[in-house]
C-alpha cells in the first residue's frame, strides 16, 4: 500500500477529517497514473467510512478512483467480473447499509461507465438506490438533498440515472425489476410532497419497460467480450477466413449489411411487434395496479400515456 494512503488513514481515524489539500496530494503523488491496487482501494473505503464530513474534493476523488478501479483495471475494460462485483458489494455493505452518498455515487458511476456488470450487482444497486430514495436524507454530490418519505427532483434525477445507465438491467432502458421498484416507490410515497419530475419518470420508466424500446440493444457478457477482444487481436487469420467464418456463424448477416431485404414481416409489422405490449406484460401491469385495490393518479397517467402511444 502506498505510504500516502496509510498515512492519511491514520490521520483520518484520529480526527475524522480530510482536507482539500490532502486530496490534492493523493491525486498528485499517490494516484498520478489513475491506477490503484486492491489494498489502496480498500484503504480509500476505510477512510471514507471514518469521515465525519465529506467535502466535494474527497467525494470526487472517491468516485473517480474507485470507479476506475472497479470498471477498467481488469481486462476487458468496461466489464465488471463477478469477483470485482462481490468485492464492491462487500465494501459498500460492510456495515449493512450505505455509509455515505459517496458510495451511492460510486454505484451510479460504475453503472454509467461499465458496459455490463453481473446480475448480483444489478440487484444490489436497485435495492440500494430504492432505499436511499425512500429513506435517505442529506446533501447529494451534485447539489440538492435526499428527503425521506417523498421523491423530490434530485431523487428523481438519481433514479433516472440508475435505471437508464448502460450497465443497468437493460442497457439505456428499463427492466422488469427496475419497473417494479418504480411501482414500490410510487406506492410508498403516494401521499408525499413529490416533485412533478417523479410522476414523469414513473410514467416514462414503466412505459419504457412495457413497450420494450431496447430489446435490440442487449448487453453481451464479460466472457463474450473477452472472446471478441481476443478475436480482434488475432493476426493469424486473413480477411477471407474472417468473412467465411462470419457467413457460417450468421448466414443472414450479409443480407442485412449489404441491403438484401429479409423475407417475412414488413417494417411496420416489425415495429408494432417491437413496441407493442404483450399479453404477459399486460398481465404484469394489471397485477401491479391491482395490488393496492385502486387506480391512483400515477397509474392513470401511465394508462393514458400507453393509450396515446
Amino acid at each position: 500500500m502506498s505510504v500516502h494512503f496509510s498515512d492519511l488513514a491514520k490521520r483520518v481515524s484520529a480526527n475524522g477529517e480530510v482536507s482539500a489539500e490532502e486530496v490534492l496530494s493523493l491525486r498528485r503523488e499517490a494516484w498520478p497514473d489513475g491506477r490503484i491496487c486492491q489494498n489502496e482501494a480498500e484503504a480509500i473505503f476505510a477512510i471514507n467510512a471514518q469521515l465525519g464530513e465529506r467535502g466535494p474534493e474527497w467525494t470526487d476523488f472517491f468516485v473517480e478512483a474507485l470507479g476506475e478501479y472497479v470498471v477498467n483495471q481488469r481486462a476487458p475494460r468496461g466489464y465488471v467480473d463477478q469477483e470485482n462485483a462481490d468485492w464492491l458489494v462487500s465494501q459498500i455493505d460492510a456495515d449493512g447499509h450505505l455509509c455515505s452518498m459517496a458510495e451511492l455515487e460510486l454505484l451510479l458511476r460504475v453503472f454509467e461507465r461499465a458496459q455490463n456488470v453481473p446480475a448480483s450487482l444489478k440487484d444490489f444497486a436497485v435495492a440500494k438506490v430504492e432505499h436511499a430514495v425512500l429513506h435517505g436524507t442529506g446533501p447529494t454530490r451534485c447539489g440538492g438533498e435526499l428527503e425521506a418519505g417523498n421523491v423530490n427532483a434530485v431523487e428523481a434525477k438519481l433514479l433516472r440515472r440508475a435505471i437508464f445507465a448502460p450497465a443497468s438491467e437493460r442497457p439505456a432502458a428499463v427492466g422488469r425489476k427496475e419497473a417494479e421498484m418504480l411501482f414500490r416507490l410510487k406506492d410508498a410515497t403516494l401521499d408525499g410532497d413529490n416533485a412533478p419530475e417523479w410522476k414523469q419518470l414513473f410514467v416514462q420508466g414503466v412505459a419504457n419497460y412495457l413497450q420494450g424500446h431496447a430489446h435490440a440493444n442487449a448487453q453481451i457478457s464479460r466472457e463474450r467480450a473477452e472472446e471478441l477482444q481476443a478475436f480482434m487481436h488475432d493476426t493469424s487469420h486473413g480477411v477471407g477466413s474472417f468473412l467465411s467464418r462470419m457467413a457460417k456463424a450468421s448466414p443472414n448477416a450479409f443480407g442485412k449489411v449489404f441491403g438484401r431485404k429479409a423475407s417475412g414481416a414488413s417494417a411496420a409489422e416489425a415495429a408494432a411487434d417491437a413496441h407493442g405490449v404483450t399479453d404477459g406484460e399486460k398481465e404484469w401491469l394489471d397485477a401491479q395496479i391491482a395490488a393496492d385495490g385502486r387506480v391512483d393518479e400515477f397509474e392513470e397517467a401511465l394508462l393514458a400515456f400507453l393509450a396515446e402511444g
